[in-house]
């Protein structure tokens, strides 16, 4: 079946999403260590992206841990600098799609405030056709639930969707729907496949 449409993932497809690069930077390798250790800071990000409040789950984990509030305090105010920068390829690739007619949705984990701050900034992140944000949803992947909500909304068959995403597990329950789907690695890996798909005309991005 052809695809009708391209479904991109955010984090780490996007724009780079690891957080402890951006503490290293600011605290140090060793301290940001200790501060992960101490804290479980991605599974308080699991609850803004399963739709708890961004900045009050963000706070009250600060308030909990006031030997580490200022760093903590960090994910809410500069998050646009956490979740950076942006994968140029990508977003290269979202933009030829949508200029060559191709309908193209985000099917993300992550929160309506982290994602508002990050359209401040990255105009491409309001680019889309169709937008499915697990804070809005309250529904996550990898779980089953995320994938059928996007099939009853755009209401196309699940092998006409083309997936990308940089985890296995949510390209596993993706294409045991029936979604057609691609292991984000790189943009160029990406782009080869697009245009196995017929989806771009030709290159987008220039190999070194």
């Amino acid at each position: 079946m052809a695809i009708e449409a391209v479904v991109f993932d955010i984090g780490n497809v996007l724009i780079r999403w690891q957080p402890e690069l951006y503490y290293d930077a600011l605290i140090g390798e060793a301290r940001r260590r200790q501060m992960f250790s101490e804290v479980d800071l991605h599974a308080m990000n699991e609850r803004i992206d399963a739709g708890d409040d961004f900045r009050e789950t963000v706070y009250g984990c600060a308030e909990a841990h006031p030997d580490w509030a200022g760093e903590i305090r960090h994910w809410h105010d500069n998050w646009v600098h956490l979740a950076s920068p942006a994968i140029e390829g990508s977003v290269a690739l979202l933009r030829a799609l949508r200029t060559r007619g191709v309908p193209v949705f985000f099917l993300s984990n992550i929160g309506e405030g982290p994602l508002a701050q990050g359209q401040e900034i990255h105009p491409f992140l309001a680019e889309y056709d169709r937008a499915y944000i697990s804070g809005a949803m309250k529904a996550v992947k990898p779980y089953p639930e995320i994938y059928a909500m996007v099939e009853a909304d755009c209401g196309l068959a699940p092998e006409a969707l083309l997936f990308a995403d940089d985890r296995a597990d949510n390209i596993a329950t993706a294409a045991g729907r029936g979604w057609q789907t691609h292991l984000f690695e790189t943009p160029e890996g990406w782009q080869d496949c697009l245009l196995s798909h017929g989806l771009l005309a030709e290159p987008v991005i220039t190999r070194a």
